[in-house]
Formats: structure tokens, sequence, C-alpha cells
């Protein structure tokens, strides 16, 4: 019995780490014969595990989605990746989340073998995660936007603006994306007809949902991330600058996040970078981040800016005065 307890657990480990299985193939890893795996097949399904079945040539197992999770058996270093990263995300920005985890993480910890146990402890001894320091949200909004998204059904909220107004929405749903401890749901807005983005700490849904759409393609050739990045600026940005930067693209574009602006070629020595900032002296930052020549071709006022940062930058570091040369020393008196 504990042999073929043993080969049971083998069985799921192996039809979890990839879709199909043929039974030639499950037999040759389990060292047992064709009737053996059958039997074992219908052991799991006994079990409660679905193990869908499909005949002739190309015919095979595979392990279906029932009604309780199966044990999940990880290797060494998939069991110490979910570890370490369900602490480190046990301090998002999603209210409900952290309890989940922490249950998680305890049935782990109770289960992990020692010589992972040391890893793990080492690895959150030695790295220090930035807590999220974003707008929390509720989990159980983000579900239903998530699954309206999977299911491609209309959705009605009430959306809180940056200023406090609210509104009524109704839009096509399409990815979440999370940006600097943000959460944002990208749309198309059936009112105005266009592509927006959405903060998920700003929405209240309101059910019921419905009816189903046929998905749009996506904005900015499916890029969602660069779609939410440029609304964002859009969104913050009074003032906006273009500088030539005279370094090739591949040289400055690293330095400077993707979130404050974004990078043209203009040949393999030059490019320009736009951005977009609530103030001048944020725009003034943001430059500063390029550590190469530049040239402002505008806003003009950020000319203005720079001069007076330089003229500050200047005073703050005042050219040393020369070392005063010693005099030379008096010949002795020749007797």
């Amino acid at each position: 019995m504990l042999e073929t307890s043993a080969r049971l657990l083998r069985m799921l480990s192996l039809m979890q780490t990839r879709p199909d299985w043929t039974g030639p193939e499950l037999a040759e890893r389990l060292g047992v014969s064709g009737r053996t795996v059958r039997y074992d097949i219908e052991r799991l399904r006994s079990l409660g595990y679905p193990v869908d079945a499909r005949r002739g040539v190309v015919g095979g197992y595979r392990l279906g989605a029932g009604k309780a999770l199966p044990p999940l058996l990880l290797d060494d270093e998939e069991a110490v990746s979910v570890v370490v990263g369900l602490r480190i995300a046990a301090g998002s920005v999603v209210d409900g989340m952290d309890e989940a985890m922490l249950r998680a993480l305890g049935k782990l910890d109770q289960v992990l073998p020692s010589r992972l146990h040391r890893r793990v402890k080492a690895l959150q001894k030695y790295t220090v995660p930035v807590r999220a320091t974003g707008p929390a949200v509720d989990m159980d909004v983000m579900t239903v936007l998530a699954g309206a998204c999977r299911d491609h059904e209309q959705l009605r909220f009430r959306y809180s603006s940056h200023d406090g107004k609210e509104s009524s929405r109704r839009v096509e749903p399409y990815r979440l994306v999370h940006r600097m401890g943000r959460w944002y749901l990208v749309a198309w807005d059936l009112e105005r007809a266009d592509w927006r983005t959405f903060r998920l700490d700003r929405i209240t849904p309101r059910p019921p949902h419905g009816p189903r759409f046929t998905p749009r393609e996506l904005p900015a050739d499916g890029d969602v991330a660069a779609f939410v990045n440029q609304g964002v600026q859009n969104a913050r940005g009074q003032y906006r600058a273009r500088v030539l930067v005279r370094a090739p693209i591949g040289t400055v574009a690293d330095r400077v996040p993707p979130a404050f602006g974004s990078f043209a070629v203009i040949d393999d020595e030059t490019c320009v970078f736009e951005t977009s900032a609530p103030s001048i002296e944020s725009l003034a930052v943001y430059i500063g981040l390029l550590d190469a020549d530049f040239e402002i071709e505008d806003p003009p006022e950020l000319v203005d800016h720079i001069r007076t940062l330089a003229r500050r930058y200047t005073a703050a570091t005042p050219t040393p005065t020369p070392a005063a040369e010693p005099e030379p020393a008096e010949e002795a008196p020749r007797g």
C-alpha cells in the first residue's frame, strides 16, 4: 500500500509539470506496466482528482480542474521561490490579500523540509523588501474586475476622479495593470468611445454585469503597460518637455524609469527625450537623470529654470584658490 501511495503522489507530480501525458510515457517514468497506470488513474479519480482521458493514437491523460486543489508537489527551487515570493508580496496594497498569503505561508512553513528552511531564512534575513506605499485596493473589487476581463463582460461602476467628482461609467474591461504602487484598469469607455485607464482604488462596481462583448484590439499595439504609463503622464503632466540628448538611446534609456518619459532615436549618437510632470522643477529632475549633454527644445520656462539652476550650482561650487608657490630657499653664504 505504501508503494502504491508513493506512486500515486509521483504520478500527480508528473501530471502537474505539463498538460498532457501518454500512457506509455507515464509507465516509463514510473517503472510500471500500462495496466498499472490505468489502475492508478482510476485510484486518483476515486480520490476526487479529475483525470481526463483521450483515446486514439494521440490520446493520453490530463489532470483537470476539480472542486478542490490537489496537492502541489514542488521541487526545491519551486518551493523556495513560492515562499520568498509570498513573503515579499505580503506587503501588497490589496486589502484582504495579506491574510490569505500568511495562511498559505503557514501551511508551507509546516511542511517545508529543514534544508529548505535554512535557505528561506537566509533569503529573508539578508534581503530587505520595500513595502508598497500606494492606496489600498479591495480584493473583492479586484476579483470582480478580473472576472469581467476574463469573461468579456461589460462593467458598470461608480468612479471618483482625482478632484473627488463621481461619475457613472460603462466600459469593456480588458486588463489590470500594476504600476508604481497603484492598480489600474484598462478599458474601452462606451460613452466616450475611447480607451481609458481607471484607478482601482476609485472604482465601486455596480452589478449586474454584462452583456458580453467582442474584444477589440488592445491600445498601443498591445503594449498595455506603455499605454498606462502614457495615460498617467498625461493625467499628471501640466508641463511637458522635449529634450535633444547628445548620447545614444541605449546609453541613457536605462537611466530614467519608464514612468518618467519616453525616448525616440534620431541617429546613432542622438535621441529625443519627451516627459511630463506637474511642475517645471520636476522636469529638471528627470532631465538630470540623463547624465548626458542635452538641449531643451521646449518649453521656454524650463530653459529659464535650468539657467537658474546652473547659476545656483556654480555659486555652490566656487573655484578653489590656487595654492601659493613656496618661496625659494636662500642660498647659504659661501665661506
